[in-house]
């Protein structure tokens, strides 16, 4: 049969049934598997969406790029993810590699306010930006309300009886470490206090960040009572230092702005603010679709809401 015939067989284009399966079989028993690149490059049309984040092993990282990629192949895309470790120089080496190649679009987490995306925009490929904005540049973006949930969750420790509530933040250059620590000094300005501006610490958003964040306001000659967490792995670093100094239960308070990763220990009071990281990956995955099919409306910013648990309270709290 013809070279025709075949790739409208692959291709879903209408054939006869005995036809299609006579060539499905024909390509089992050769091993064949189709060109993509080929058919991309022919129609001018990429099947392909990457999806840049900080850090995979990150459970709020996995679970937005899980829900991309869902919404991603329910419409027909591949997913390939760069793992960039907030590193700018590693950020631009993907975004070479990747516009380089048939891409349809990127959804990004950006490691900084000042990082440059202008060789995909200029190669006109879509970006959304996720988790972080971009400010240099107009485009779509999902994000959390980073100042209002900061502000909840250093309020929780007050309500659960804490008085000097640290912050340990991401680098002052990234976006959501900026606002985070705004909702914390907000937090203090609604009590009708000053915030107390040595109990913060900026420190890279990572386990061993928030060891040595805590462990420096430890060292203060009138340390913390409680600590506000602006990420997850900062709060796991947190809890580690606790637990080696063998701090009693109820000594130190921890609140964690996203869901912890598997920690062997967690002391009385914490509390878990979950951020809505699977609503953020289907939510950029589904404006990310809109301008690979030509949608031309002015770029946007979607702010969700922090994720709460099923308690009233809005956190999960383990006494």
């Amino acid at each position: 049969m013809s070279p025709a015939t075949v790739s409208r067989v692959f291709n879903g284009s209408n054939v006869t049934p005995a036809l299609a399966e006579k060539v499905r079989t024909a390509a089992t028993e050769l091993k064949f598997v189709a060109n993509k690149n080929a058919r991309r490059l022919r129609m001018q049309r990429s099947e392909l969406i990457t999806v840049m984040v900080p850090d995979i092993e990150n459970p709020f990282y996995t679970s937005m790029t899980r829900a991309v990629e869902d919404i991603a192949r329910e419409a027909g895309f591949s997913v390939l993810l760069c793992n960039t470790d907030d590193d700018e120089e590693r950020f631009a080496q993907y975004l070479r590699a990747v516009v380089s190649e048939p891409v349809a679009g990127i959804v990004a987490v950006v490691p900084t306010a000042d990082t440059k995306l202008d060789l995909a925009i200029e190669r006109g490929v879509p970006i959304v930006c996720v988790d972080r904005r971009a400010p240099r540049y107009a485009l779509d973006a999902v994000v959390v309300d980073n100042v209002r949930s900061a502000r909840l969750a250093t309020e929780g420790l007050f309500e659960a009886g804490f008085d000097r509530v640290a912050c340990v933040t991401g680098p002052e250059n990234v976006e959501t470490a900026r606002l985070r620590l705004a909702g914390w000094r907000q937090a203090y300005q609604e009590a009708g206090r000053p915030a107390p501006e040595e109990l913060v610490r900026h420190v890279p958003y990572t386990v061993n960040g928030g060891e040595t964040g805590v462990t420096d306001l430890l060292a203060l000659p009138e340390p913390p009572d409680a600590i506000f967490a602006a990420n997850n792995k900062l709060a796991a670093g947190v809890i580690r230092v606790l637990f080696e100094r063998g701090l009693e239960s109820g000594q130190i308070g921890v609140t964690s702005l996203g869901g912890l990763p598997l920690v062997t220990w967690q002391p009385r009071g914490i509390q878990v603010w979950h951020l809505p990281a699977r609503d953020l990956g289907t939510e950029a995955a589904k404006v990310l679709l809109e301008r690979i099919q030509g949608e031309t409306t002015p770029p946007r910013t979607i702010v969700l809401d922090t994720l709460t648990s099923d308690d009233q309270d809005g956190y999960d709290r383990i006494d």
